[in-house]
């Protein structure tokens, strides 16, 4: 009876109870990070708005290949893809509030340093240093978002957030407007740095005292509502103890083919080719190129929310992938109608960064535990920021604005060929992977019945291959 009685009293709860709890943890929570995010992304994708405030002309010697101006722009990522792993793991053993606050601090001052720099080399040491920093941010927050949200609500939330780079992509360029209208001594692009990098390093302070910690460990829930924040851990995978690490979890976050190698690691890699060249290159085409990153922005966050709702998303993200191809797709053959141009930046910006905000959903969930998904989110990204490294150099800036060819490989390779087709191939993963778990979820209802909802999981040992537990689709 015991037993029996259990799965209705958990279930009874995930109304008014949820809703009021939820509510608390979005006023908390979901603010503080997602503006957080929006300086993340602002210091690490402002360089294609330096570049056009002078920036190479004043310390790269005018850089007329773009050459150099792509380095600067991958060794964020060289350092990202180096210390993603470790900052995940260690994110997993320092408290959130204050491994998150340290590491907004020191990419802060790296991105405020930039201002300071007179040549290559010394840009060159910013940026890697923001790499350092950033790369203990992102799975660390996606994580972090597992400890307050089940997943039926953790979708639209991390839309939210992830929405905040497109929000980012957009605000980044009012701002470089607004600082090309200051009457300044100093170059408008070091301007733009001590802008976007400053006030970083305060919202790191600030986070790093007042940010919530999880909430088995948290001060600021009591009684009857801690109770039900610790049991909503546990609802479709295991709470693991707080500052603690399960190695077997790590390995088999790093061996799992659909979630970290085959499927997923074309996904991530081919999304995050457009992703990075979007930061570079839009600002070259559409000198305020706010429009098509507020459109993405509102896409995202409505996928994520239906998503929520019908527990699905592996075929939501082919459709926003395929999507994004198209917009690829119509850069690449219409060259002279600029109103099909301008139209095909709406779709390239919409269908990645929704497909990319909804990957980080599906997947933080499927990975089953949360050592499994401190390492494997984090060892996504790695994978994701290799495609970084190949984005930041498919558009240089000599074949602006057509960018027709990617001018500095052998064989004059097609930039936005290239984002077209990752983006397409990244389609026919989604459904793949969608499939497979489909399949699996149907196996183990066979095998095993079906699980009924709401009731708390072990998955400490098993992490996602669980008898009970079963995947988003």
């Amino acid at each position: 009876m015991a037993s029996s009685s259990s799965p209705s009293r958990v279930h009874s709860i995930s109304t008014k109870d949820d809703r009021r709890l939820v509510r608390k943890f979005d006023t908390l929570v979901l603010p503080l990070t997602c503006i957080l995010y929006l300086f993340a992304y602002l210091d690490r994708s402002n360089l294609g708005n330096a570049r056009l405030q002078g920036l190479p002309d004043d310390i790269l010697g005018g850089d007329p290949t773009g050459l150099l101006f792509d380095w600067i722009t991958s060794i964020f990522y060289i350092s990202y893809i180096l210390f993603q792993i470790p900052g995940g793991i260690l994110g997993k053993l320092v408290s959130p509030r204050r491994w998150i606050g340290a590491v907004v601090m020191g990419w802060g001052l790296a991105s405020s340093l930039q201002a300071a720099t007179h040549n290559f080399a010394g840009i060159m040491t910013a940026r890697f240093f923001i790499g350092i920093f950033e790369a203990g941010f992102g799975p660390v927050l996606t994580v972090y978002f597992s400890y307050f949200y089940t997943k039926e609500e953790v979708g639209f939330r991390l839309a939210l957030w992830f929405g905040f780079a497109a929000v980012a992509g957009a605000f980044g360029g009012l701002i470089a407007y607004g600082v090309d209208q200051i009457d300044s001594s100093l170059a408008h692009w070091r301007l733009l740095f001590l802008i976007e990098g400053l006030p970083t390093i305060v919202l790191g302070a600030f986070t790093f005292f007042f940010l919530p910690e999880r909430p088995d460990r948290s001060p600021w829930l009591q009684g009857a509502e801690k109770t039900l924040a610790i049991e909503r851990m546990s609802r479709g995978l295991g709470r693991e103890g707080p500052r603690t690490v399960n190695k077997k979890h790590i390995f088999d976050a790093l061996s799992d083919w659909r979630k970290f190698t085959v499927c997923t690691g074309v996904i991530y890699f081919g999304l995050n080719i457009a992703l990075a060249s979007l930061s570079v290159f839009l600002p070259t085409i559409i000198r305020v190129p706010v429009p098509p990153y507020a459109v993405a922005a509102f896409v995202m966050v409505v996928l994520g929310y239906i998503t929520d709702r019908v527990q699905s998303r592996g075929l939501f993200m082919a459709a926003t992938s395929l999507i994004g191809a198209i917009g690829y797709l119509l850069l690449l053959t219409c060259k002279t109608n600029n109103r099909v141009r301008y139209f095909a930046t709406f779709l390239s910006c919409s269908g990645t960064y929704a497909t990319i905000g909804l990957t980080l959903a599906w997947f933080s969930h499927n990975l089953g535990s949360e050592t499994k998904r401190a390492v494997g989110i984090a060892g996504i990204m790695v994978i994701g920021q290799c495609g970084s490294v190949l984005g930041s150099h498919i558009y240089p800036s000599g074949d602006s604005p057509l960018y027709i060819f990617i001018a500095h490989f052998p064989e004059r390779l097609s930039a936005s060929k290239v984002c077209c087709t990752f983006e397409f191939l990244a389609s026919i993963c989604c459904v793949i992977l969608s499939i497979s778990y489909r399949i699996d979820n149907a196996k183990r209802n066979r095998i095993y019945g079906e699980p009924v909802a709401g009731v708390a999981l072990d998955t400490t040992q098993m992490a996602d291959k669980t008898p009970e537990f079963r995947y988003v689709p």
